[in-house]
């Protein structure tokens, strides 16, 4: 039952817990494999888990429910999010790996309410003042992670929907930035944006 799935979620969460006052947020990230856009992570803390909708990996819902639950879970009183953007230039500068930890960073800094504990999605963690604990699959196991992974997915997806506007030609809308062959074949014809990564390949071979 869904319910049920909801318990088990936030079970997990708990185990983290000193106490029944301890702020908990799950932190993932989106875009770390696309050759256009940035790197966003979200951070989630969640205050009352009773009136949440099913929370699951965010690739494994549809785009239509995940923008649905996106929705509800910015306009829930009981969540409290912060969300984490390092744009394409950026992750040139530092690398892929580098910017996916500085914002995971950033979105926890971007918390109104600071968090006891975080969990992170994955098995490496940025440095933060609060314990963290690194979650191989988190967002499958996590309640607060899982709810992190939808905020930054759809997030990232409405900037690539927006970059869409200003560079119709490469299809931003369809892939979001995506290596698909699509992207490839209009990156061949017009050349990378100003949105691309040039250190990615194949971007970086058509400077």
């Amino acid at each position: 039952m869904l319910s049920d799935l909801l318990t088990s979620k936030a079970g997990f969460d708990n185990q983290y817990r000193k106490n029944k006052t301890t702020l908990i947020a799950g932190v993932d990230e989106a875009g770390r494999g696309p050759l256009a856009g940035p790197v966003v992570a979200a951070a989630v803390i969640i205050h009352d888990c009773e009136a949440l909708p099913y929370i699951n990996d965010s690739k494994k819902i549809s785009e239509k429910k995940r923008q649905l639950i996106f929705l509800q879970l910015q306009s829930m009183r009981s969540i409290t999010i912060g969300v984490g953007i390092v744009d394409e230039a950026l992750v040139d500068e530092m690398n892929i790996f580098q910017a996916t930890l500085f914002a995971m960073k950033k979105a926890v800094a971007n918390l109104q309410v600071f968090p006891d504990v975080v969990l992170i999605d994955g098995s490496f963690a940025p440095a933060l003042a609060m314990p963290t604990h690194t979650i191989v699959k988190g967002d499958m196991h996590s309640l607060s992670i899982g709810a992190a992974s939808i905020i930054a997915k759809q997030t990232r997806d409405n900037i690539m929907i927006d970059l869409d506007k200003k560079w119709p030609m490469y299809g931003f809308k369809q892939h979001k930035g995506y290596p698909t062959r699509l992207h490839k074949e209009r990156l061949k014809e017009y050349g990378p944006c100003a949105c691309h990564r040039y250190s990615f390949s194949p971007v970086k071979l058509l400077k």
